[in-house]
């Protein structure tokens, strides 16, 4: 600040005029009104260093927003000291004698301590020139930017010349003197207040800009020589009478493969270069709940685990966080990306690339594990696919065990060594209109996965022009390892010296499953998802406009309402806005008719929805199966539909990722209630019961309950076959199939061109969840069940009218009738 105190107030304010008209703060985290300054008390900031540009911006920035200005001196008691302070920078220079500097709190800790109503408040406030994302990515903005590196003079006068147009400002949260004040003598406190400053600046540091990026040489060099590498070099070289040179050589060569090469300059540019393509190809990217990110950002290392709709699942995320002003993650990325042109260009933005199977390659797995835990160890976010592949069906998949048993094992082994705590971050994507829905047609009619290819991916550029909607990226509630272990596993503890504890092929699906369902409980319902809800309920999909309006707006109504909802988002709008939208994306068509408009999808249009209704459907998955009861049952009482719907619901649950737990009571009469609210069920004595007096109302919990109709059919397919012969008869992956093929025969039956209907793993995800729920068993390969699942069944029964399972009775018995 020396400099700054010979600047005469004539050169000062011209200063702070050019810097107003040379510079454009792009970020302000968090807002200034959300600072909750006192306005009784005095206000002076912090800075990380001494920086004049830094002082100005910042005297700049608060006058423009009505803050108490960081310019000029302020009056704090009997004291005139600077408005903007700063922790003094490092001894370096040789001149510089008596070691480090002290921080320029004491004589304000002093007059506190004297009178307590000479209190000030502390304000710290971090300036990134060159952060942000910008318009040019030129040589000069490459040189100049903000990272880790020690910042002189003139390197800073070139980053204000350079990058003024792309400055990030962060402000802390205030600090009250008096609250930091103990009974420590006023130097020893002094010191705390700047330790304490310097640890925020250090998280806000990390936060934006990420742990200093190792060179990746170093790095792989590093991964390559550690003792779980040379362990895994010794073994196969035993086995294998492989020279261990040689194997050292293939370890280093596998490290090549998988290190990213993140750089700030491709950050930027990418970031240029996203952001052009997502104003050409969406009206726009919604994102919530990022407060719960920067509230554990810079303390803990974070793994992003989104769902995975797209290919551009990786570059969205990234680019939102950098955005907003988090740094991006390192993200696993299979091996098929790795292509010309595309994969250097992702490996320096932060991919870095695993192949889809490594079980059986000892060496390339010990090269892996080291470096996933070298990243984590050292604070990097990450990003990887529970799910392992994209969702050709919509639904969320279940999460794969590799990466999360492998992300366990590094904490355990970081905790060891006295790291810090791992925090998983859920991500729902949810999109009005991709890009592969063409694609993903194909394969689930039967048509193989096309390889990537440069001249694939360019291909997309086609699309551009077309109307694709908006994007939601909704941040779930974070979970803290440690937190989950403390619950799953509670002696996790003692066993910080194993490599693979017992209790770890327990608790992995575990983590998956309570991942995938707090993903799930952030999904964002869109104009496309909730006509794709009401649309597909209806027999030949079509359906008068006035009655689609009416139950779009019944939809969110009881999302509002749901009992226990609270973090998915609902669109803007109107109902006849949300249809025209999907019109628009070439969704659905609109048939003019002198009665009434009639909304239509045919079967392609059809088979698209079904992708954007399986996003969302486990929202109303409660709502759908209590007005599936009433079907064709008119009448129910509490007890009965809790004895109807208990049994089956932690089937339904996991194969939607929600909580298996079944509802309890209170929530299903609250359901009820809503349902009566809106006119769909009417009290009757202890009970409830079918609206009487109107037709239309009926018809709205017809198509509701339709909802749950595949999941309840699929069910009642697979029971039946499994009962259909003796215990033991079926293994899982012959009743899987032979579910599967009763599906599809039953859909080709109806008329219905849904293939997702009959998906294997939907099928083999039922079976897992029997025998997670202890209705069925094994002997050696062969299932086996008790009088129990029969009893089961039989109750399960009374869901369905006669007709209906009469209909699936015939489809399980080819060839009878």
């Amino acid at each position: 600040m020396g400099l700054a105190r010979m600047l005469s107030g004539a050169l000062r304010a011209p200063l702070t005029r050019l810097m107003v008209r040379w510079t454009q703060v792009r970020l302000i985290e968090p807002a200034p009104e959300a600072l909750a300054l006192e306005p009784t008390l005095p206000v002076l900031y912090v800075l990380p260093h001494p920086a004049l540009s830094d002082t100005l911006l910042l005297d700049a920035l608060t006058r423009a927003h009505g803050l108490p200005p960081a310019g000029g001196r302020r009056r704090v008691g009997e004291l005139t000291l600077p408005a903007c302070l700063a922790l003094p920078a490092p001894g370096r220079r040789l001149w510089r004698r008596g070691g480090r500097p002290s921080a320029p709190f004491l004589t304000l800790i002093e007059q506190c301590r004297r009178d307590p109503a000479r209190d000030v408040q502390l304000v710290p406030a971090s300036v990134f020139w060159g952060r942000a994302p910008g318009k040019r990515f030129g040589l000069w903005q490459m040189l100049a930017a903000d990272s880790w590196r020690f910042t002189g003079r003139l390197r800073r006068l070139l980053s204000v010349l350079v990058n003024g147009r792309d400055v990030e400002v962060h402000f802390g949260p205030r600090l009250r003197l008096s609250d930091l004040l103990d009974e420590r003598p006023p130097s020893l406190t002094n010191r705390k207040v700047a330790r304490l400053l310097r640890v925020h600046f250090r998280r806000r540091r990390t936060r934006v800009l990420g742990p200093d990026l190792s060179h990746r040489r170093t790095l792989i060099d590093g991964v390559v020589t550690s003792d779980g590498v040379q362990q895994a070099i010794a073994e196969v070289a035993e086995a294998e009478g492989v020279p261990p040179a040689r194997l050292a050589r293939r370890a280093r060569r596998y490290g090549r493969e998988i290190a990213s090469d993140m750089t700030y300059p491709v950050m930027r540019f990418l970031a240029g270069l996203l952001r052009r393509l997502w104003n050409r190809l969406y009206d726009g990217v919604d994102v919530r709940g990022l407060e719960r990110v920067k509230a554990v950002a810079g303390e803990h290392a974070l793994v992003y685990v989104p769902c995975h709709r797209s290919h551009i699942d990786y570059l969205l995320l990234s680019y939102v966080l950098y955005r907003e002003g988090l740094m991006p993650p390192h993200i696993a990325a299979g091996r098929n990306l790795d292509m010309p042109l595309i994969g250097p260009l992702l490996r320096r933005g932060g991919a870095f690339f695993m192949r889809r199977s490594f079980r059986d390659n000892r060496l390339y797995a010990a090269v892996f594990n080291e470096y996933l835990h070298r990243l984590l160890s050292r604070g990097h976010p990450l990003e990887y696919f529970m799910e392992g592949g994209r969702s050709r069906s919509g639904r969320l998949l279940q999460a794969r065990p590799g990466m999360l048993s492998m992300t366990l094992r590094s904490f355990l082994r970081s905790r060891r060594e006295g790291g810090r705590d791992v925090v998983f971050v859920p991500v729902y994507l949810g999109y009005e209109r991709i890009l592969e829905s063409a694609s993903y047609q194909r394969e689930l009619h039967g048509a193989s996965k096309r390889k990537e290819s440069p001249l694939a991916l360019l291909g997309v550029t086609r699309r551009l022009r077309q109307p694709h909607g908006r994007v939601a990226v909704n941040i779930g509630e974070p979970l803290s390892l440690s937190d989950f272990l403390d619950e799953a596993a509670p002696d996790w503890r003692r066993s910080l010296d194993t490599s693979r504890p017992s209790w770890l092929p327990r608790v992995v699906p575990r983590l998956g499953e309570t991942l995938s369902r707090r993903i799930n409980a952030v999904a964002a319902l869109n104009p496309v998802n909730l006509v794709a809800l009401v649309l597909l309920a209806t027999p030949h999909h079509a359906i008068e406009v006035g009655l689609l309006r009416r139950q779009l707006a019944l939809l969110v109504a009881l999302q509002q309402r749901r009992p226990g909802g609270r973090d998915e988002s609902l669109p803007q709008g109107t109902p006849e806005a949300w249809i025209e939208q999907v019109a628009t994306l070439g969704m659905i068509g609109r048939h003019p008719h002198p009665l009434g408009d009639i909304i239509v999808a045919d079967a392609h249009q059809a088979g698209l929805l079904g992708w954007y209704r399986n996003n969302v459907l486990h929202l109303f998955a409660l709502a759908g199966l209590a007005a599936f009861t009433f079907r064709h049952q008119a009448r129910h009482r509490l007890d009965d539909l809790e004895a109807l719907i208990g049994p089956g619901w932690p089937i339904l649950a996991r194969e939607l990722a929600i909580d298996p737990t079944p509802p309890p009571r209170a929530d299903l009469a609250a359901m009820l209630e809503v349902l009566v609210e809106q006119g769909l069920l009417e009290r009757g004595g202890d009970g409830w019961r079918r609206p009487r007096a109107s037709l239309e109302a009926g018809e709205q919990l017809d198509m509701l309950g339709a909802l749950m109709q595949p999941s309840l059919e699929r069910g009642y397919l697979l029971l039946s076959t499994l009962l259909s012969e003796p215990a033991g008869h079926f293994t899982a992956d012959e009743l899987t199939a032979r579910s599967r093929e009763l599906a599809e025969r039953l859909a080709l039956l109806s008329g219905l061109d849904a293939p997702e209907f009959f998906d294997t793993r939907l099928f083999s995800g039922l079976v897992e969840s029997l025998a997670a729920e202890g209705w069925i068993g094994t002997e050696g390969d062969r299932l086996t069940f008790g009088e129990e699942l029969r009893e089961a069944a039989r109750r399960s029964r009374a869901l369905f009218d006669s007709a209906l399972r009469h209909r699936l009775q015939l489809v399980s018995r080819p060839g009878e009738g």
